[in-house]
């Protein structure tokens, strides 16, 4: 099954690709054999992360980077994390909606994803798909997040270029950023730039900018003017992200990233397996057993970790 499965999504076939993520997403064990099987086919996608504060137009910049990329020839895989719905557990398909126009090209797929309890602005999944993707021959991988403002610290993780989607209104919100969102930014879209307080909001952001630290190693976030709905900047969007992907190919930190992200998942991989292991029938009945107890007759935490992890 899963040598078809494998032709399928190397043929980027739509039913494999959807097949195999739906086996992620439900079976560890063959999904985790499936990804296994596919690794030597991966490390060629360029991930971009969108993100940004709640109708700031991610998903219409989305769309657009989607036209561009695929007027240069590359072909385009999104992954929309959506809030995860309080009735269905599933998610919102709000961003599939709005990138309808794409659904008859073969060489564009939208996968929207609930959060379902991920943190930081991801799916718990999504790097696993975006490795499926990866190895369907897709060139660039767009990750969209959620966009609920936090400090989306897996976005830096997961993705080569993070852009941050800013709207004039945010101009008094900066000051509240710079310790979270402002600092994942690779790049900056203004987008509905032909509000009022657009330019205001620029400066503001290349004064915020200009107190980094300046080094030649480092690269210097760069802000840009859109407007989505017209599709304009779209084009200096895009160049400023070739231009970054240019800059961590030169420097090597292209190449350090693919490394984290492989330490990483080693590390997530086995922490994941040791705490699936570690809650035998033994340790729940023990922790069980405690939550029986009145509060003050309860082995404190501490003790009970030890004693379990001393079996």
């Amino acid at each position: 099954m899963l040598s078809e499965l494998i032709l399928g999504i190397r043929a980027q076939s739509s039913l494999s690709i959807s097949q195999a993520i739906s086996l992620i997403e439900s079976d560890r064990g063959k999904g985790s054999q499936l990804l296994a099987d596919l690794y030597e086919h991966t490390g060629n996608a360029y991930r971009i992360g969108i993100t940004g504060p709640p109708g700031a137009g991610k998903s219409s910049l989305t769309h657009n980077l989607i036209s561009a990329y695929r007027q240069k020839g590359d072909k385009v895989a999104v992954i929309a994390v959506d809030p995860t719905s309080p009735f269905s557990g599933g998610a919102v398909l709000g961003d599939r909606i709005r990138m309808t126009s794409h659904y008859s090209d073969p060489d564009v797929f939208v996968r929207s994803m609930a959060t379902r309890g991920g943190e930081g602005g991801l799916a718990l999944k999504t790097q696993e798909v975006g490795e499926i993707f990866d190895a369907a021959g897709f060139d660039v991988i767009i990750y969209e997040t959620v966009g609920v403002g936090q400090i989306e610290l897996d976005i830096i993780q997961a993705t080569d270029t993070v852009v941050v989607v800013l709207v004039p209104e945010s101009g008094d919100e900066v000051q509240m950023l710079k310790a979270g969102l402002m600092e994942i930014g690779n790049i900056f879209s203004i987008n509905k730039a032909d509000r009022p307080g657009a330019n205001k909001l620029m400066i503001t952001l290349q004064n915020f900018l200009a107190t980094l630290s300046k080094d030649e190693d480092n690269w210097s976030p760069q802000v840009v003017h859109t407007v989505a709905t017209e599709g304009k900047g779209t084009d200096e969007l895009v160049s400023s992200i070739d231009s970054h992907r240019s800059f961590n190919e030169k420097q090597g930190i292209h190449k350090q990233k693919m490394e984290e992200r492989y330490r990483q998942r080693i590390t997530e991989l086995i922490t994941d397996d040791y705490v699936e292991r570690f809650w035998d029938d033994a340790n729940c009945l023990k922790l069980r057993r405690e939550l029986k107890k009145n509060h003050h007759d309860r082995t404190s935490p501490y003790d009970l970790a030890k004693q379990m992890l001393s079996r």
